[in-house]
């Protein structure tokens, strides 16, 4: 009986570590690129073409989210339009996108909200919350999709989602064979370099939150093992 808890202990114990490192792991990876996927998985659920996941068009949209600071308002709602002038003289080369291979952006979505949000409910609470959003990420003339994301220290995240009618791999062309820029906050999509050090304060706390919630149980669950073995 006492080897059968032992063991039972010991089990729980690893599958706790097991759980834990499966959380933290999940948010060290790049939620730009999880959206992408949502976004993907949405249109073929309505039988529209998955659309090319471009770094030169996700790091844009990061410029575009930085470009954002200051305009969300307490209710989430954000006014920020920002010219075509910004886009091929600021976002490109901001970037290191080759300006010859610039393309059409077919539309953008952009929102905010007051903590990070995990890539699903970002989705649907902050990018998708209305008709008109909904159809600009249902256009049939998109083909391309690049997503930026920003958090502001101790102030709100923003997210934004440019879409492109340009073809695979010939727009939006990051010099330096691809490689785009080392950006110092936030991320974005298409890209394999996880989201910068120090960017994601909000999303940190909610790993440590969860690890604390995972450590409490599996104390609890231990403590209750210990006093059947007396």
């Amino acid at each position: 009986m006492v080897k059968r808890l032992c063991c039972s202990g010991w089990l729980v114990f690893s599958s706790c570590l097991l759980l834990a490192a499966l959380v933290s792991s999940k948010h060290h990876g790049n939620p730009a690129n999880d959206l992408v996927e949502i976004i993907n998985n949405n249109r073929t659920s309505h039988k529209l073409s998955k659309l090319n996941d471009s770094p030169g068009l996700g790091c844009m949209a990061l410029q575009f989210a930085k470009s954002c600071k200051g305009n969300c308002s307490r209710n989430g709602t954000i006014n920020c339009t920002p010219s075509e002038d910004d886009f091929t003289e600021v976002f490109a080369p901001n970037c290191g996108v080759e300006l010859p291979t610039f393309g059409t952006i077919t539309g953008h979505i952009v929102g905010c909200h007051s903590k990070y949000l995990e890539p699903s409910l970002a989705f649907v609470n902050v990018l998708v919350g209305n008709n008109k959003a909904l159809s600009i990420l249902r256009n049939k003339s998109h083909n391309e999709v690049g997503v930026g994301m920003v958090g502001v220290h101790k102030g709100p995240f923003f997210w934004t989602v440019l879409f492109s009618s340009g073809k695979t791999n010939s727009t939006f062309v990051l010099e330096n064979r691809g490689a785009g820029i080392q950006q110092k906050k936030g991320c974005y999509s298409g890209s394999s370099i996880p989201c910068s050090a120090g960017q994601n304060i909000k999303a940190d706390s909610v790993i440590f939150n969860n690890v604390m919630i995972i450590g409490f149980l599996c104390a609890h669950l231990l403590q209750k093992l210990y006093f059947n073995l007396l």
